[in-house]
């Protein structure tokens, strides 16, 4: 999955944090109280992630209505897993992510990874 250009993040950033359906009209006047955009604009950059899977949109009278197709949360996991799989040392990439986490975020990642049973864990993972 490959990172988001700068507009896909800021409709997406928009989507998730209202935690609702949105029409194009709503993000645009959101958009425009910080830089001007055209409505064609966001329309536009909506359909592309709407075709790239990430959002879903059903008709609302004569407008399109928008929601993401998955969390924040998620999509962040898969830009990890993908960053991850590019590397040839999964472990010692995994250990310098670990160095640069805050102390907060290593008590996360722990807590994380004793909140999985064992049979979440591939045969690979298991310890």
């Amino acid at each position: 999955m490959r990172r988001l250009g700068e507009l896909e993040a800021e409709i997406m950033d928009r989507l998730w944090s209202w935690g609702r359906p949105a029409t194009v009209r709503e993000v645009v006047d959101d958009l425009n109280r910080k830089r001007p955009l055209a409505y064609t604009t966001v329309m536009t950059v909506a359909d592309i992630l709407f075709h790239k899977g990430l959002l879903r949109r059903e008709k609302e009278r004569r407008a399109w209505v928008y929601e993401p197709t998955r969390s924040r949360e998620s999509y962040t996991a898969a830009l990890m897993a993908d960053a991850l799989g590019v590397s040839v040392d999964r472990s010692s990439a995994l250990a310098h992510f670990v160095e640069r986490i805050s102390p907060d975020e290593q008590e996360a990642l722990r807590q994380a990874l004793r909140s999985l049973t064992p049979g979440e864990l591939t045969p690979g993972e298991q310890g």
